[in-house]
């Protein structure tokens, strides 16, 4: 089992935060281009919800197509909600996401638990080709969330 963690702040209230991350059809938008990411559920309603399922198609590697369903399996408005694979390319994977108001803004914070397949040349390859993935995916979406709402700072007034 490996583990990914990652924090940002950001300059904007907690409600503000929620309302991005809990409407599921937002994720495309902080996905990586290159990640040939697309949302192929039928109809998402604009709130996630315990039970909900999202599948997705996603093309992490040498544009090799992978099909991707999610449940969220745990919301807490607007403190933190829980989504885990129930198929795709890992064989584990679990990811909490955590929004904390802080002085000036918001703290968003991930922490994914996941396993690949394959064993132990899957985790021979884990911090070839997994980990920097993760971390490129991340980086990318930190670098849009402030390019939607800001860079923050310490004097920065988002509550």
């Amino acid at each position: 089992m490996r583990e990914f963690h990652c924090v940002q702040n950001l300059p904007i209230p907690v409600v503000q935060a929620w309302e991005f991350v809990s409407n599921p059809r937002n994720l495309k938008e902080i996905m990586p281009p290159n990640m040939g990411f697309d949302i192929t559920s039928g109809h998402l309603p604009d709130k996630m919800y315990p039970g909900m399922i999202v599948s997705y198609k996603v093309r992490p590697i040498l544009g090799i197509a992978f099909r991707w369903v999610t449940e969220i399996t745990q919301v807490r408005e607007p403190e933190y909600f829980v989504d885990e694979q129930r198929f795709g390319p890992y064989a584990f994977w679990h990811h909490k996401h955590f929004i904390r108001g802080i002085e000036g803004g918001v703290e968003m914070e991930d922490l994914v638990h996941f396993k690949v397949p394959g064993g132990k040349l899957g985790d021979l390859f884990t911090p070839l080709l997994v980990l920097p993935k993760l971390r490129e995916i991340f980086a990318f979406r930190q670098r849009k969330l402030e390019e939607l709402f800001g860079k923050f700072t310490e004097t920065s007034n988002g509550i």
